[in-house]
């Protein structure tokens, strides 16, 4: 039985160079590919045969490749093959840009795959990562197997106010120049009531360079202007498809992927399975067993 995943994860320290020089296309800025962190779980059993492809997983918005730390290495045993998990841009230890939209982060993911040799992965992706993910597929349907899509839709949406007041309460715990933990928890406080979210944000602030205070490792003032590009998706129903195998995994008490968005899912998806859990936004984490058995037996299906 996995022990009961968790959110909250010693993260490193140390974060790749910024890269922001770019190149101009049709619908904006797509930047030199941003080197991407990535934790790299090996099958377990090298003489044996892997159960599947190897599998990429990609986390969401102010999360990193930690969040997925335990279920990588569940599914690495499960499955006997390679699960790497990718800090995407301007998360986790990754290179910043001031350009954080979808077309550049699939970019990355593309120059990551060729780079390490990745050869059609299954490809997870939760809530932001769930659409770099839908993106992928879309785009470069070569470059993986099949996918699955944690508790997003293929659709337009605006994003909550929420986020905007978590990236306005870390600019206030960077100005306040804390030195401890508990301080930026005090200042969150004020603006996110939940414990488990002011936790999970706080992932982000690490020891400065000194070691005498805090500061956040994320470029939260890029990632909070770029919260309207965030809910784009930019393709047309019945034009744009993705033919392989998909798997879409809901949160019946989350409100991402609701009855309306079904018709959406199955145009640009025409295989895709949608499964629920009784769960909130955060399936994996809420539902880990569950959602382990749905992934890998969904990971050989025929």
């Amino acid at each position: 039985m996995l022990k009961q995943f968790t959110l909250l994860h010693q993260l490193p320290r140390q974060f790749m160079p910024i890269l922001t020089r770019s190149i101009a296309t049709s619908t904006g800025k797509l930047t030199h590919p941003v080197s991407l962190s990535f934790t790299d779980t090996p099958k377990p059993s090298p003489q044996e045969h892997p159960r599947s492809q190897p599998i990429v997983v990609m986390h969401g918005l102010f999360g990193s490749k930690q969040n997925w730390k335990a279920l990588s290495k569940a599914m690495a045993h499960r499955l006997n093959t390679r699960v790497i998990t990718l800090d995407l841009r301007n998360h986790g230890e990754s290179g910043h840009s001031e350009e954080h939209d979808y077309a550049n982060m699939v970019n990355d993911v593309v120059h990551f795959l060729k780079e390490q040799s990745v050869d059609k992965p299954i490809v997870i992706g939760h809530s932001m990562g769930g659409k770099v993910a839908m993106n992928l597929a879309l785009k470069h349907a070569a470059h993986l197997d099949r996918l699955v899509v944690v508790d997003m839709a293929p659709v337009k949406v605006k994003l909550s106010t929420e986020f905007a007041k978590y990236v306005g309460s870390m600019k206030e715990i960077q100005d306040a120049n804390v030195k401890k933990q508990s301080e930026a928890d005090t200042i969150m406080k004020k603006t996110v009531s939940d414990l488990g979210v002011r936790q999970f944000l706080l992932t982000n602030l690490k020891r400065d360079a000194t070691g005498d205070g805090y500061s956040f490792r994320i470029p939260f003032e890029t990632l909070g202007n770029s919260l309207e590009k965030l809910g784009h998706f930019d393709f047309v129903p019945g034009q744009d498809k993705f033919d392989g195998k998909v798997l879409f995994i809901r949160g019946v008490k989350s409100k991402y992927i609701m009855e309306k968005e079904m018709e959406a899912i199955r145009s640009f998806f025409p295989q895709a399975r949608i499964e629920s859990l009784d769960t909130g936004h955060w399936v994996h984490a809420e539902k880990p067993e569950e959602f382990l058995k749905l992934v890998t037996d969904f990971a050989i299906e025929k």
